[in-house]
């Protein structure tokens, strides 16, 4: 990975313009930055180094790979360094035109939609004495086309999860230049799972104990055997399923109960009932079980119908949520980040997808509360406030709307949007304060009031730390009021954080 043609460009101007016209890699366009403002959702800087006459801008990443930008909204990775990135721009004229080749599409149709790009190129200016000249001086060999279009290929199935590229202002994600993205996140979820059900089916004895007794491992395993339904498996289930019940009650333990009594042994009952009774979670979460005494046809039909319920055969049914908590476990943390982002992007695109099944009239918004303690859980408390916002916005009872709020406040102080929450609590204490009966009841004995108090003097705390003493004020005299409407009890649970809101604000209490 080297940037020794760009070092060559940026000193000759006669080679600049050439990468400019007709190859699109202009580098005196990178002074006007990117039509909006972006950032890598893992992190990083991107230094922009070029663009093109299309408002499209190339960005070298950390770790020397540029990524490409369109003006359109869509981005992928063109190259592990700037001069594979340029050898493609210079060999495939007309690059964005073959960007939806690969390999597979065969030299023939690759050689065909190559010629043809370039003879429309041909059509209004040189390229291939330009072509020559700018290889020659960079260095660079001539490669066939279909070797090209192999690199590019290869370069933009890169670009996920590490280098998706976010308008820095919304959080929403930018499309692959390609009109669709990697595998689906249960494709390499499950790529560990299946490898070490192979080894379990092979009789290893020692991975048998390994993988069962390690949850990150057994998990996997449990789902591919969801997937790849074998006779041969139940002893091997049998045996996960004593261990996953020391996990108390997941859906893998239900899972994994309903792989073993969809054999239909009836001698599986005493360790179905063993595991039900582990304790109050596994008990509620197996309900149902067939009795001790029934036969193998009861335990069968009582596994098809759990399994009909919460399962399946085909892992593109199962919820987004169930792959990316497997992927966290898995260390896999920024291909969970992406898939919850683009998810978070088609609801905010599209709220029509949160409609229920049978009642297109209500929307059934727990997605994206779901969402929203999903991009927490990854450290993302940006996603989690864009998730949240809308969450809060399309709330219509007033306790959904306040608690709701109450989250969102928090989420944009933990963010630094320290305005935006004090104008959030505002909005809180008018869904409290509402007359005709409006407010959540009886929220001055209940947490929610306990909690708004709570959120006020942090908040009095964040903005005085900001400078903001005019805004810290008003939100500690509101929190105050807060405090005063609360049940006694409540009220004393708050004491400690008002008392060091009214120190730190230079107050006496």
């Amino acid at each position: 990975m080297t940037d020794h043609a760009l070092r060559l460009l940026r000193s000759d101007r006669r080679l600049a313009g050439l990468a400019a016209f007709p190859f699109n890699f202009d580098l005196d366009r990178a002074a006007c930055g990117h039509v909006e403002p972006v950032r890598l959702a893992s992190g990083g800087p991107l230094e922009v180094v070029a663009g093109d006459d299309t408002g499209g801008t190339y960005f070298v990443c950390p770790d020397g790979s540029v990524l490409y930008a369109d003006s359109e909204g869509s981005a992928g990775i063109i190259g592990s360094s700037v001069d594979e990135a340029l050898e493609v721009l210079i060999g495939l004229p007309g690059w964005l035109d073959c960007a939806d080749l690969s390999p597979a599409d065969g030299e023939e149709e690759i050689l065909a939609r190559v010629a043809e790009v370039e003879e429309d190129l041909r059509e209004h200016y040189g390229i291939d004495d330009e072509r020559a000249e700018l290889r020659a001086a960079l260095g660079f060999p001539e490669r066939s086309p279909v070797e090209l279009v192999g690199m590019l290929h290869a370069a933009l199935l890169r670009t996920e999860p590490d280098f998706l590229l976010l308008n820095a202002e919304e959080g929403c994600a930018y499309r692959p230049l390609t009109g669709s993205g990697g595998p689906p996140l249960w494709e390499p979820v499950l790529a560990r799972g299946r490898a070490d059900l192979a080894l379990l089916r092979a009789g290893d004895t020692e991975a048998w104990d390994a993988v069962a007794a390690d949850p990150v491992r057994r998990r996997p395993v449990l789902r591919a055997a969801q997937f790849d339904r074998a006779a041969q498996d139940l002893e091997l289930l049998r045996h996960l399923l004593r261990h996953e019940a020391r996990s108390s009650s997941t859906d893998e333990l239900r899972l994994a109960a309903v792989l073993v009594g969809l054999h239909g042994d009836a001698a599986d009952l005493p360790l179905l009932h063993e595991v039900r009774e582990a304790d109050h979670d596994t008990h509620c979460g197996l309900g149902g079980v067939p009795g001790p005494g029934a036969d193998g046809a009861a335990l069968r039909r009582w596994a098809e119908e759990l399994d009909a319920s919460l399962f399946g055969t085909d892992p593109s049914d199962e919820p987004l949520l169930t792959w990316v908590e497997l992927a966290r476990a898995q260390g896999m943390r920024e291909l969970a980040r992406a898939a919850l982002i683009r998810r978070l992007d088609e609801i905010v695109m599209n709220q029509g997808l949160l409609r229920r099944p049978g009642a297109p009239a209500v929307l059934d918004t727990f997605p994206l509360h779901a969402l929203a303690l999903a991009f927490e859980a990854l450290g993302d408390p940006f996603q989690a406030l864009r998730a949240q916002r809308l969450y809060a916005a399309l709330q219509d009872g007033s306790r959904e709307r306040a608690s709701a709020r109450l989250a969102q406040a928090r989420l944009e102080r933990e963010t630094g949007r320290l305005t935006d929450a004090a104008r959030t609590l505002a909005s809180l204490r008018a869904v409290l304060t509402a007359p005709g009966g409006g407010a959540p009841a009886p929220w001055r004995e209940a947490d929610l009031g306990r909690l708004t108090a709570e959120e006020h003097h942090a908040l009095a705390l964040a903005l005085t730390d900001a400078g903001l003493d005019g805004e810290a004020r008003e939100v500690f005299t509101a929190g105050e009021a807060i405090r005063g409407e609360l049940a006694r009890g409540s009220a004393a649970a708050v004491r400690e954080p008002a008392e060091t809101a009214a120190e730190r604000a230079g107050r006496t209490g």
